[in-house]
């Protein structure tokens, strides 16, 4: 069993396959949750601000039973020049646990190597595994299967676009990302997803036409073009994404019929999206976004119980 979550490289696919298990039992099961991690503590350390991986991480390991403290990166001696190592072997003595969110993949592994406990990659510039768990749990709740699913994953290959990319061929869902060129997901990831695929049966495509992405897809999945310590390329990434990459409904004609819309969020709402597909029918965003709550619960207790 894996200790830490630093990427999706870290689980294989029945690891995987379990942590959606649990997800599932643990949300129909309410209230019988309660007390699961009871003495248990967690650290939440954050270089960025979130509202959607915090709340859901503070709030999972309350329902849980646990304990939490949050750290803002300036609110610890980080702010004031110690060393990620020295933080990492004091807080590790603290927590069982520590949830982090950072600039940098390597950050989140130097903490990993120096707390000797579980360390959960909250997001960093590379990867956002639990994201892509839970858009993967997302998916089996809608669609009640995994193996065959095509996603078609339109616009900046990022963080999540790697994690999409891992994950999902673990799991034997088809993915097709359309992007720019200049713009594509990491080849390490384009590499393990192709590995993965052999394995598991399914395909991965590159594309930099969006409607080719789209063809049959039963997903169409999209980010904002502008990630967190992106902002000041703003100005040229609209240049390069809009208008060729903005889901609007026509791309729908080109899909499933039964396809859904899903955007890990916050949506920068006229750019990647309109408001036309992100609250219409198609959309399972706001169902995405709440079993954060629940993969958040699922991956503490597959750690920590």
């Amino acid at each position: 069993m894996t200790s830490n979550l630093l990427s999706l490289e870290n689980l294989n696919k029945t690891e995987l396959l379990n942590i959606i298990d649990i997800t599932h039992k643990l949300k129909i099961g309410g209230d019988t949750e309660n007390g699961i991690l009871s003495g248990k503590t967690l650290i939440l350390i954050f270089q960025k601000p979130s509202t959607r991986t915090r709340a859901s991480f503070e709030l999972a390991m309350k329902h849980l039973g646990g304990c939490v403290l949050y750290l803002g990166w300036q609110e610890a001696q980080l702010g004031r020049g110690e060393t990620i190592s020295d933080t990492s072997r004091v807080l590790g003595r603290y927590a069982d646990c520590i949830v982090a969110r950072v600039y940098l993949q390597s950050e989140v592994e130097e903490i990993s190597r120096y707390a000797k406990v579980p360390v959960i990659n909250a997001l960093s510039n590379e990867y956002h595994p639990t994201q892509a768990i839970t858009d993967i749990y997302t998916l089996w709740e809608k669609k009640k299967e995994l193996e065959g699913l095509k996603i078609a994953y339109i616009g900046d290959g990022n963080n999540v676009c790697n994690s999409l990319l891992i994950g999902c061929s673990k799991v034997g869902i088809n993915i097709d990302v359309a992007s720019p060129s200049g713009y594509s997901p990491l080849s390490k990831a384009l590499t393990i997803a192709r590995k993965n695929a052999k394995r598991a049966g399914s395909t991965v495509n590159m594309y930099t036409d969006p409607l080719k992405a789209a063809m049959d897809a039963d997903v169409v999945y999209t980010d904002t073009f502008v990630s967190m310590g992106c902002e000041e390329e703003k100005t040229e990434r609209e240049r390069v994404f809009l208008p060729k990459y903005q889901i609007t409904s026509r791309i729908f004609d080109y899909t499933a019929d039964d396809a859904v819309f899903m955007h890990c969020l916050p949506a920068h709402r006229g750019d990647e999206v309109v408001d036309e597909v992100i609250d219409g029918p198609k959309s399972i965003v706001w169902d995405q976004a709440e079993n954060k709550l629940h993969v958040a619960k699922a991956i503490l207790t597959y750690l920590l119980g």
